[in-house]
């Protein structure tokens, strides 16, 4: 069930709810918003989600409310959160056991091709923040297609296969297309103050076995639809979700 809008306490933030059952709680992350506190007293979605929670349901006291992955502070789209611990432990084996589609849109420097698969092994940088291609590092795999090309500009829709650090960011970086706006690995633009990337549309087995596989579809955000419509691009239809 779509429930709105997810308020704080404050009402300084509030985020769209993208479902919500018993069971699981999705929501639009905006960029610029840490997924969890890095410290005490960060902003952050998880705590805003458990504020909700709180108040939604007027319930006493701590909320449980499981943490199954992550996005990177500049980046947008759907964040899912378990509200039991059992629905805890069942999505976060299908996150473990990539049992779950994630796809991503993206902006990119450069003209892509029609379609690729790109394998990497990605480790820390040895200075600075980030990862980069090291012998020793982890396997990581995606693949993209492009969907238009303008201006020196490619807009990609990326299928995660792996679930790395900075893994798109990266690995599009080392294949000569980096993404617009992304000032660790590139390509810093005036347009756009972030990494023109957005987590679009999640699909996983539904943590309760006899209800199939949720899907979640994030709308995209008001600065990458002015990005795009300075490109002439329009958002593509969500895919199946298998």
């Amino acid at each position: 069930m779509d429930s709105g809008r997810l308020c704080s306490s404050t009402g300084m933030t509030s985020l769209p709810v993208l479902l919500e059952d018993n069971h699981v709680l999705a929501v639009n992350k905006p960029a610029g918003l840490l997924t969890q506190a890095a410290h005490a007293g960060d902003d952050n979605c998880l705590d805003e989600a458990r504020e909700y929670i709180r108040d939604r349901y007027n319930k006493p006291g701590q909320v449980f409310l499981g943490l199954v992955h992550r996005l990177d502070r500049n980046v947008s789209g759907a964040v899912v959160f378990a509200r039991t611990s059992k629905a805890a432990s069942r999505m976060s084996r299908a996150f473990a056991q990539r049992d779950v589609a994630k796809h991503y849109l993206a902006v990119v420097e450069g003209e892509a091709p029609d379609d690729d698969r790109l394998v990497h092994r990605l480790g820390p940088r040895e200075s600075g923040r980030g990862v980069s291609a090291r012998a020793d590092g982890k396997e990581a795999r995606m693949r993209y297609r492009c969907l238009s090309r303008a201006q020196g500009r490619s807009w990609l829709e990326v299928r995660l296969e792996t679930g790395r650090k900075h893994q798109i960011r990266a690995q599009l970086a080392l294949s000569g297309l980096p993404l617009v706006g992304d000032p660790l690995y590139g390509s810093p633009d005036r347009e756009i103050r972030r990494p023109a990337l957005h987590s679009w549309h999640l699909g996983m087995p539904h943590p309760i076995g006899d209800r199939g596989r949720l899907t979640v579809t994030a709308p995209l955000p008001a600065d990458l639809l002015g990005l795009l419509g300075r490109l002439g691009w329009s958002v593509p239809d969500p895919p199946e979700l298998r």
